[in-house]
Formats: C-alpha cells, sequence, structure tokens
C-alpha cells in the first residue's frame, strides 16, 4: 500500500510516500516542490497542480494525506496553505485515491506520543519508524513523511473503532 503525505505550502510544499509490507513502513520517495515568490498566484497554483499530479500519477497512491490547516498565527500564511492544501485535494480526488487529513498535533500525538513535539522530535521519530539512518530534512519532507506514517500507523485502530462501532446496537 503506498500513501502519499502532503505538508501543504505555496513556497514549499512538501511531500513523501511511504509504503507498508506486512508491518514494516519504509519510505519510497521525499522532496519538496518550491515556486519562487515572484511569480503570480495562479501561476504557483499551477505548477503546484501540475506538481502534484505528476507525483499521484507516478506513485499511484491508495490514499492522499494532507495535513489539515489548524491554526496559523499569520493570515496571509494560512490562506497560502489552505490553498496549497486545496490544490492537493483536487489532485487527490482527480486520481480516485482516498483522502485522509490530520492536523500537525494529531500526527504528533501518532508518532511521538505527545502533541507538543518538537520538529526535532518528529523528525527523529519519523527516521526511526521508517527505519532511516538520518532524520529526513528539511522539515517539509519529514512532515509529510509523518503524515504518511501517521496514517499508515493508526489505519488498523480507525478499522477497529468502526467496526466496533457497527457492532453496537
Amino acid at each position: 500500500m503506498f500513501v502519499l503525505g502532503v505538508d501543504p505550502g505555496l513556497s514549499r510544499c512538501g511531500y513523501g510516500v511511504v509504503t507498508r509490507s506486512g508491518g514494516d513502513l519504509r519510505a519510497v520517495a521525499g522532496g519538496v516542490i518550491t515556486s519562487p515568490h515572484t511569480m503570480p498566484l495562479p501561476e504557483r497554483l499551477l505548477l503546484l497542480t501540475r506538481e502534484l499530479r505528476a507525483l499521484v500519477s507516478e506513485y499511484s497512491p491508495e490514499t492522499v494525506v494532507v495535513e489539515r490547516v489548524f491554526f496559523q498565527v499569520n493570515a496571509r500564511t494560512a490562506m497560502a496553505t489552505g490553498q496549497a492544501a486545496g490544490v492537493a485535494l483536487v489532485a487527490a480526488a482527480e486520481a480516485g485515491c482516498a483522502v485522509a487529513q490530520y492536523t500537525a498535533n494529531e500526527v504528533k500525538q501518532a508518532l511521538v506520543g505527545y502533541g507538543g513535539a518538537t520538529k526535532d522530535q518528529v523528525q527523529r521519530m519519523v527516521a526511526s519508524v521508517l527505519g532511516l539512518d538520518a532524520p529526513p530534512r528539511p522539515p517539509d519532507v519529514a512532515d509529510a513523511l509523518a503524515l504518511a506514517a501517521c496514517h499508515l500507523t493508526s489505519q488498523s485502530l480507525r478499522r477497529a473503532v468502526t467496526l466496533a462501532t457497527l457492532d453496537t446496537p
């Protein structure tokens, strides 16, 4: 099973592809899609759309996991992040992929056990969970891989909760 994690951003959009075989998780790819600040907004969104479509086409993920913007101090940053997240959601929907969204705190809680974990703690745990020699860099890649790993590690729990809910009269 392939999962594509997307850490949305207009200037820097991190992506990470993780696969699960049995109980083992493995990073397949990771990187950052960038767009220059000098480029007009519609062109930046188009560039991001094309790159995300290409990733979905290349890896054929079963699920695309996009970070849900829960809180941002800077409204301008929140708007750009929301626009990038929307592009990722459309790319996934166009390809017929399932979509999941998690807040940063949900990912930190699932991987590190603490919703207030630092970026460094998340990077080190991602390296551990995925069997990497070093924490993934830059943080955008680590966050995208963390999203995918979070989804894969919490999938059995979600199924169990769903089944328990269905069995309850």
